[in-house]
């Protein structure tokens, strides 16, 4: 019996992580191959067209957020594959739009590609939400973007190089390549199973929330929340200006031209990503988990720092610090986009989903990401994409470091009182300490 529980469960875990990291990795074929072109000698008022279709692209998707805040909670399970399904159809739409339209109209196009996309990260988790397995899960969805962000470049250039395709059209014919296998992961993802009761017992099920349950958890945890999502505004621009500027950066330190850099230095920093979120799901104990994200953001952000302090000292090559922050930046990322509010919730036994959590984080943290691009450009001039990018690797050491302390104190604090008085009618239960 015990064994077949145990194929159950592998076979689940398969067909959830294959389907997911499928899903995700093709998706990001419709949103960022565009960001490998240059784009040489056009403006809008004075501003780098580049710049302009990124910021058009970010606003999209941050409109998609803020949406999503309603949408993703209150979604049922039996619409998630068609409007997974729609709105990547409705990207390559854009994308096409994009190559018809002539400059500067086609700003239009990139805005409503992001519109398109901002929600399939939160239809795509809601299938892996609420799992005693979500932790491998997870990691598993997210170290899909960090290698599908290069990998996806990489291809983009080479049909502008191989093919001879314009800048214009190139994110149209790289989206094709991967329209009918996308399609194919999210029949795939459609098929995993529903959580099962040892999970809800372990994990608390997972519910449609209303907007006034979502006022009532944002109160409960204002203080935590609040701070967290200002870490997680600073840590989505900064990771978002690296992926956005990625060939700037590389030029930069002497790789101009290299397609395949794009993805090998990113291949190390999933692998490890993957191997050091995924250990988490050892963690029995959800208030521990959510306790040991704390210490691994407060790892992070100091890691980040002081890659960047040595390879300023030529301590250490442009190589192995890409990769180095980047490790730091998806250590801290990645937990903020699936398990750390899937253990926050599990340990206060919420009424309610992840959805509403990640895109209240979500949708702050790309207005960050458009404010850092329009204070690079109107307000640090003078300063080199390179120069900029590690001066605010410096700044999210001290954000994350003092912003993850406090926290980790108040939720230390917020668990015993909950622990000893059940206040704030939170259901809490405590499924012991062993880890």
């Amino acid at each position: 019996m015990a064994l077949k529980v145990i194929k159950k469960d592998v076979r689940m875990l398969l067909l959830a992580s294959y389907a997911a990291f499928g899903v995700y990795f093709c998706m990001y074929a419709f949103r960022k191959p565009f960001t490998v072109a240059t784009f040489e000698n056009l403006s809008l008022y004075g501003v780098d067209f580049k710049i302009v279709l990124i910021i058009a692209q970010v606003l999209g998707y941050m409109l998609s957020k803020f949406l999503g805040i309603k949408f993703v909670s209150e979604m049922k399970p039996k619409t998630r594959l068609y409007y997974l399904m729609g709105m990547i159809l409705a990207a390559e739409v854009t994308l096409v739009g994009f190559g018809f339209l002539s400059a500067p109209f086609n700003v239009i196009a990139m805005f409503m590609n992001g519109l398109c996309l901002g929600m399939i990260w939160g239809i795509v988790f809601s299938y892996l939400e609420g799992r005693r397995f979500t932790e491998i899960l997870g990691v598993i969805l997210c170290s899909s973007f960090i290698v599908s962000s290069g990998a996806v470049k990489s291809v983009g250039l080479l049909v502008m190089n191989e093919m001879g395709v314009s800048e214009f059209w190139m994110p149209a014919v790289t989206g094709s390549f991967f329209l009918v296998l996308l399609l194919s992961f999210a029949l795939l993802l459609n098929r995993v199973p529903p959580p099962t009761e040892e999970d809800k017992r372990l994990r608390s099920e997972r519910l449609p929330m209303t907007g006034k349950e979502r006022i009532s958890v944002f109160r409960t945890f204002a203080i935590p929340l609040l701070l967290l999502i200002f870490f997680y505004v600073c840590l989505t621009a900064l990771r978002d200006f690296r992926d956005n500027f990625s060939r700037e950066i590389w030029d930069a330190v002497g790789f101009a031209g290299d397609a395949s850099i794009f993805t090998l230095a990113e291949i190390p920093v999933a692998i490890l990503t993957l191997i050091s979120i995924g250990l988490f799901v050892l963690v029995k104990n959800n208030f521990k988990a959510l306790l040991y994200y704390h210490y691994l953001f407060i790892f992070g952000v100091l890691f980040v720092g002081i890659s960047s302090f040595l390879f300023r000292q030529d301590v250490i090559g442009p190589v192995l610090w890409m990769i180095n922050v980047g490790l730091g930046l998806y250590l801290c990322y990645v937990p903020f986009n699936c398990v750390l509010f899937d253990r926050m919730i599990a340990t206060f036994r919420i009424k309610g989903n992840t959805g509403f959590l990640i895109y209240l984080a979500d949708s702050f943290g790309y207005l960050g990401s458009v404010a850092v691009i329009l204070y690079k450009n109107f307000g640090q001039t003078q300063l080199s994409w390179l120069d900029f990018f590690i001066n605010a690797t410096y700044a999210i050491t001290v954000v994350g470091g003092i912003c993850s302390v406090i926290s980790l104190f108040y939720f230390r604090r917020k668990y015993k009182k909950v622990l000893a008085t059940n206040v704030n009618q939170i259901q809490f239960i405590d499924y012991g300490s062993n880890i």
